[in-house]
């Protein structure tokens, strides 16, 4: 240990990017920091990686305690780390989690006061939070383009006014509805129900993700979506 003496002391943090889609838009899961400094600011939820666990396992461990729920979709978006961007030196790591927010509304922690809002209209943040919200939102655009993750986002059925919603909120684009529609439907990604969503206007069918295609078709499936970027 003598080696690392006169070797600074940083703080390893974890913050979490919690993204939700309540069937129209995008929304990001803020709650009130507890301690100081910025003490009943909005923030990220985060915490520090103890010495018996990977930053992984703080992310999952963090997410638990605010939401009850294990097993969700993350993925690393950043490191932050200038200096002063706490009074003692901390650097952070960065994961983003997609939830359905309709389904886990109602066990989210009283403790940290957490709350929805929709993602491009939400309070002001402490410290670099907006700028790894930015990075959480290119990390999502890239990672959607290859793997079928924007789904996680759904309930395990949807209607195709859904996917549209979703897809102009993550790639912040207009859709022609009627020309996406066709061309998703004959594209063999979703499979039709027998069921309407009630609260339809149009008494929208309900589908589900056929799996067995999708890393075939996902590709082709982006080119109907006109101007979309990962920038």
């Amino acid at each position: 240990m003598d080696f690392y003496k006169n070797e600074p002391k940083t703080l390893l943090a974890v913050d979490c990017v919690i993204l939700g889609f309540n069937g129209e838009s995008l929304e990001i899961l803020l709650v009130k920091r507890a301690i100081a400094p910025e003490r009943n600011k909005w923030s990220l939820m985060g915490g520090f990686v103890q010495d018996d666990e990977s930053p992984e396992r703080a992310a999952s461990r963090v997410l638990k305690k605010l939401t009850g729920l294990t097993n969700l979709y993350m993925e690393n978006c950043g490191i932050f780390g200038e200096p002063g961007r706490e009074k003692r030196r901390v650097v952070s790591i960065t994961y983003f989690a997609l939830i359905d927010t309709k389904q886990y509304k109602h066990i989210l922690s009283e403790e940290y006061e957490a709350k929805w809002f929709p993602l491009n209209d939400h309070p002001k943040l402490i410290f670099d939070h907006e700028d790894m919200i930015a990075a959480a939102k290119h990390t999502l655009r890239t990672k959607a383009a290859l793997y079928p993750i924007l789904f996680e986002l759904l309930p395990e059925k949807f209607t195709v006014p859904q996917i549209a919603s979703l897809y102009e909120c993550v790639y912040d684009i207009d859709l022609d509805k009627r020309n996406f529609s066709r061309k998703l439907l004959a594209s063999g990604l979703i499979i039709k129900l027998n069921e309407k969503d009630k609260n339809s206007k149009k008494g929208a069918f309900y589908y589900r993700l056929n799996m067995a295609i999708y890393k075939e078709k996902i590709m082709s499936f982006l080119r109907y979506l006109p101007g979309w970027s990962v920038e």
